[in-house]
């Protein structure tokens, strides 16, 4: 059977909670104001896709791809992008909520998130090398054997990361959030 092929769709206030999204190759489509929420996704191909204030929060990413997706003002919590297809794997975020999603041992070399929500997300074993964090919380987020090189981290806050157990070489931090580097010493800066 021939796997569908969208190519430059709008999709506008869909709820694919409720009626799933067809399993197939979408390219340089956009999807406004949909729901994906606990929505299943496995699979299917998203090549130059854009979402603009979107809910996928839980939605089931097993082997979904995502090659130059976009997401702007988004809703995605509890996602794991661990599941989806890594070969080609390319995403930008503005505005989003990624409050526990998860990107266990997921490359993402050169990623920008822009101000965005990422409490308690798990960046365990994750390549950030050279991502651009700009005006991200990253409260409660987790880093551990995460490789941190030449990241920007000059304007997120709220960050905790331990550097004897993360490779930092090259990444760039600002006053006063660096402190968060030396939590784990119980000191107190002033």
């Amino acid at each position: 059977m021939d796997r569908p092929y969208i190519e430059d769709k709008a999709f506008e206030k869909n709820s694919f909670a409720e009626t799933p999204l067809e399993r197939g190759d979408y390219e340089c489509c956009t999807f406004s104001g949909c729901d994906f929420s606990e929505a299943d996704l496995n699979g299917i191909r998203f090549i130059d896709c854009a979402f603009t204030t979107c809910n996928l929060s839980n939605a089931d990413l097993t082997l979904t791809s995502f090659h130059e997706a976009e997401f702007k003002e988004c809703k995605m919590l509890g996602l794991h992008f661990e599941k989806c297809n890594q070969l080609g794997l390319s995403l930008r975020f503005e505005n989003c909520q990624l409050n526990h999603a998860s990107f266990y041992r997921v490359k993402l070399s050169r990623i920008r998130f822009s101000n965005c929500m990422l409490q308690e997300v798990d960046f365990t074993e994750s390549d950030l090398n050279g991502a651009q964090l700009e005006r991200c919380d990253l409260l409660n987020a987790i880093f551990e054997n995460t490789l941190l090189e030449k990241a920007d981290l000059t304007t997120a806050f709220n960050y905790t990361i331990d550097p004897e157990s993360n490779y930092l070489r090259g990444a760039k931090f600002s006053l006063p959030s660096v402190a968060g580097l030396l939590n784990k010493y119980d000191i107190e800066i002033s």
